[in-house]
């Protein structure tokens, strides 16, 4: 799926910058934080998030990076407190907050998100998992975001007829909504049909997360 974006966008001058990064990347390692690199380790992808960071403090013009966090399918034993989400939910957080901490002052440029291609059933099934659902939550944090790192909610409750089909958490916010916004005010995309065709992102439905 994402293979031909990756070859287009290394071409030309994309090659001669990755090429230079792999110049400096000696330099890089070395200017990474002692206490970051040990907390990150502990992370399941927190290997992912050291390199996203060094491919930002190489300067070599990466405006946008796209990574794929897996093993959320959890559809038999699910786990509470302890188990397989959990330990998914810890591993996402503690990288998340290594790679904070790694950025420092360079994160009021920076702005992270997190979204999934599904959600899951308010009920577990039979064999204490849950199946695929409608909505699912977004989680942004970065300089821009106003408070640093937000909680914005709209939803509309549990209760069986406030879910999708009895069943799933019903959609307030098109995710469309919450990266328009984003690319809107700090990438300074001006044509948000051009990023997605068809839909029309009307900055007056922009849920306010992004200052400016």
């Amino acid at each position: 799926m994402y293979a031909q974006t990756v070859i287009m966008r290394c071409t030309g001058r994309g090659r001669k910058r990755l090429k230079r990064l792999t110049c400096c990347g000696e330099l890089i390692r070395a200017s990474m934080r002692r206490n970051m690199a040990r907390n990150i380790r502990r992370a399941g992808w927190g290997r992912v998030c050291k390199q996203i960071g060094q491919l930002l403090k190489a300067h070599i013009g990466v405006e946008v990076l796209f990574v794929d966090c897996g093993g959320w399918d959890s559809h038999v034993n699910e786990g509470g407190v302890q188990g397989q989400l959990s330990n998914l939910l810890r591993d996402l957080g503690q990288g998340l907050a290594a790679f904070h901490d790694d950025m420092g002052d360079r994160m009021q440029d920076i702005v992270v998100v997190t979204m999934s291609e599904s959600g899951a059933r308010r009920k577990r099934t039979a064999i204490a998992g849950r199946d695929h659902g409608h909505a699912n939550c977004m989680f942004v944090m970065g300089g821009d975001v106003k408070g640093g790192a937000r909680v914005w909610a709209r939803g509309r409750g549990l209760a069986d007829h406030q879910l999708n089909e009895g069943r799933d958490l019903a959609l307030t916010t098109d995710f469309r909504f919450v990266l328009g916004e984003i690319l809107s005010k700090r990438n300074g995309v001006s044509d948000l049909n051009a990023v997605f065709p068809g839909f029309e992102n009307n900055p007056r439905r922009f849920a306010g997360l992004i200052r400016g």
